[in-house]
């Protein structure tokens, strides 16, 4: 097969890509190693930036998201009994939007199948060749037969386990990492929420957050010791933690059922250097993480298939390699914004094994002044919204 542009991978990151170019008379083929119901089945993040959700509009997959999603003008923000607001809206000038990741994968999905796009499923064993010369192609195997790709440009769009990003030499790549000693416990639950906007909490017993999918889809999370399992945890204990987490006043009215899906998240902050080689594009957790705290992970991978799309479309109506020349510092210079707010967000919110009474003070003065100054909270919106692309 010939394409212009191979995309490694059938998330969100991959699907928005390749709607968007198609949009432009741009050509691409979509490897996907699991089946379409497999990726419909994973419960991500569902909180959308500003950027994103103009990329979904752009591509022609929005009517459901703005007709459906929750704008959000805020956040609340939750230490022992004490809680105070930050208003996006106020200091931005925009909000946020609720709608989960699976359903904005189904509206990519249904779209380019809708319009015939070529999405290729339970691929196998897949291999980037000659991705730094002028002819790189492909190659995969599907209920054991060999197929070849040969295109323009790879986007490897396909996840930190990905085949993408190790077939960058390690004498080019480096790595930056950094491992949080906790995780997250993630319950699902069909309940109304607790609060109309999200509350991040601190409390003595480690971090919770009261999130949303729609008026009867819950999302909660505790912070939790990585050597937890799921099974460990009944649902009983889960609602009876959570409810020690979080403010009496949500505590009372809090809504609780069984829950429909149940896991467990270790947090890690992760970036790869360059984001490009040769014919080879890294996009999404393909070259980067970051903690679950802020919801950085879907909208970063956002501002990089921005970045790519812009490059690729320049590339073939003008014939001018600048964007994509220039897309790994963009990306990178971006990415690190978003890693320095999840990080600070993330040590702001949670317990630590090892703190001392010294590092809880200064946890609470760094809450305490995010309360009281003006300027802080414009940060923190700014951030939370999105940075400009």
């Amino acid at each position: 097969m010939r394409t212009q542009v191979c995309i490694i991978g059938g998330g969100p990151s991959g699907l928005l890509l390749s709607q968007l170019l198609h949009r432009k008379g741009i050509d691409t083929i979509v490897l996907e190693r699991k089946t379409r119901d497999y990726v419909l089945g994973r419960i991500r993040a569902g909180i959308l930036e500003v950027g994103f959700t103009d990329l979904m509009r752009e591509a022609g997959v929005g009517a459901r998201m703005d007709a459906e999603g929750f704008k959000h003008d805020g956040t609340v923000i939750a230490y022992g009994e004490e809680e105070f607001g930050v208003s996006f809206h106020e200091h931005t000038g925009t909000d946020v939007l609720v709608y989960g990741q699976t359903e904005l994968t189904r509206d990519l999905y249904d779209a380019r199948e809708a319009e015939g796009g070529n999405l290729v499923f339970n691929v196998e064993n897949v291999k980037i060749h000659d991705a730094k010369g002028a002819a790189p192609y492909v190659t995969y195997q599907v209920d054991g037969g060999e197929h070849r790709i040969d295109c323009d440009y790879v986007a490897g769009c396909d996840g930190f386990h990905g085949v993408s990003r190790q077939t960058i030499p390690l004498t080019v790549r480096r790595e930056y990492e950094k491992l949080y000693p906790f995780g997250w416990l993630g319950v699902l639950s069909e309940t109304p929420p607790v609060h109309d906007e999200l509350i991040y909490s601190w409390s003595e017993r480690g971090f919770a957050l009261c999130s949303m999918r729609n008026a009867n889809l819950s999302r909660y999370y505790i912070q939790c010791s990585l050597s937890d399992a799921p099974q460990d945890w009944s649902d009983e204990a889960f609602w009876s933690e959570l409810k020690r987490r979080i403010p009496s006043r949500y505590a009372d009215a809090l809504v609780t059922g069984p829950s429909i899906e149940k896991s467990i998240a270790p947090l890690r902050s992760f970036v790869t250097e360059p984001m490009r080689w040769g014919r080879l594009f890294l996009c999404g957790d393909a070259a980067h993480i970051v903690p679950p705290t802020g919801a950085k992970g879907l909208n970063t991978a956002a501002s990089d298939i921005h970045y790519l799309y812009h490059g690729l479309m320049q590339f073939y109506q003008d014939g001018d390699s600048t964007g994509l020349d220039a897309y790994s510092e963009k990306a990178l210079a971006r990415v690190w914004k978003a890693e320095r707010f999840s990080w600070t967000t993330t040590n702001l919110l949670h317990r630590y094994p090892d703190q001392s009474e010294f590092d809880l003070k200064m946890q609470r003065a760094d809450i305490d002044f995010l309360r009281s100054n003006v300027a802080a909270q414009k940060v923190f919106a700014e951030n939370y919204v999105g940075l400009p692309y």
